[in-house]
């Protein structure tokens, strides 16, 4: 899995690509906790919900997009 930093709060994930459509992130302990986490996860966990309940974030997949374009995190070509 390939770390991706995510450019609003600067969490760190693990991502890796199946398809284009197909994206699997491993939240990693720093990113699901602050200071230094991710906001969204840190207010989940705050109002009595599951960590893993939080399904999306514009800003990482942002990050996820540019480290595609930018060649850091592969797509497989057979797919």
């Amino acid at each position: 899995m390939t770390p991706v930093v995510c450019g609003e709060c600067g969490a760190r994930v693990l991502c890796e690509k199946f398809s284009p459509a197909h994206t699997q992130i491993q939240w990693t302990d720093e990113a699901a906790v602050l200071p230094g986490g991710c906001p969204r996860i840190a207010a989940a966990v705050a109002a009595g919900l599951p960590s893993g309940g939080v399904r999306s974030c514009g800003a990482l997949r942002e990050g996820i997009e540019a480290a595609v374009l930018e060649g850091r995190l592969e797509v497989p070509a057979d797919v």
